[in-house]
């Protein structure tokens, strides 16, 4: 497939990039600073571009058959960051005709899992209030998915870990795994290039941990 990434210098986007090369896909990697994506290869073409300025971003999403973003917000300073830069995203795929989208965001945004017991209910309130600004900016970037014309799919892991990629994992459409605490960013990275080609997923926030 011909792939477009953007948030490529993040953990879970150089991920994607590394994982899609070696997988064999044509990789666009969209970066604001190239000199800090470490990844290389054949089939990577690596594009300097303003993600405020959806024509710009045009180019780097026209014909391709995905695009996978890893953009969000490092910490409560940028909060406000997943849906300014997501909606620039989609204007651009929306111009270029490009429909499937997946996309970053988190555990708390979606539904509580079944099952969870007080322990687990207690630990998801305090850090839904101590991140509020960041999901609050990640649940209006899906609704930013929701009014779109996109075929999108809204990842949601739970806390993310560095760890080498496993491909052991739950993912649970409309949902999130019960006691699904932890996921390591290449595992995350691994989902969305599986849920790529996945229509069962189109439109749904999809809960992924271990």
């Amino acid at each position: 497939m011909k792939l477009t990434v953007f948030g490529a210098t993040g953990g879970v986007g150089r991920e994607i990039v590394r994982q899609a090369l070696e997988a064999g896909h044509e990789v666009t990697a969209v970066v604001r600073d190239p000199a800090r994506l470490p990844v290389t290869g054949d089939r990577l073409e690596v594009v300097r571009a303003d993600l405020d300025d959806a024509q710009a971003v045009r180019p780097a999403v026209a014909g391709r058959d995905a695009v996978l973003s890893g953009l969000g917000a490092r910490g409560r300073k940028d909060a406000g960051v997943a849906a300014r830069l997501t909606r620039t995203v989609l204007g651009a795929m929306e111009a270029e005709g490009v429909r499937r989208l997946l996309v970053v965001s988190a555990g708390p945004v979606g539904p509580a899992p079944e099952g969870d017991g007080p322990l687990d209910r207690t630990a998801r309130g305090i850090v839904s209030a101590l991140l509020k600004d960041v999901y609050a900016d990640l649940r209006e970037m899906e609704a930013e998915l929701a009014r779109s014309t996109t075929d999108w799919t809204a990842v949601r892991p739970p806390r993310l870990q560095n760890k080498p990629v496993t491909g052991v994992y739950r993912a649970v459409v409309g949902g999130f795994p019960p006691k699904g605490r932890f996921i390591g960013r290449a595992d995350v990275a691994h989902s969305m290039l599986a849920m790529t080609g996945d229509p069962g997923t189109v439109k749904q926030g999809v809960g992924v941990a271990y």
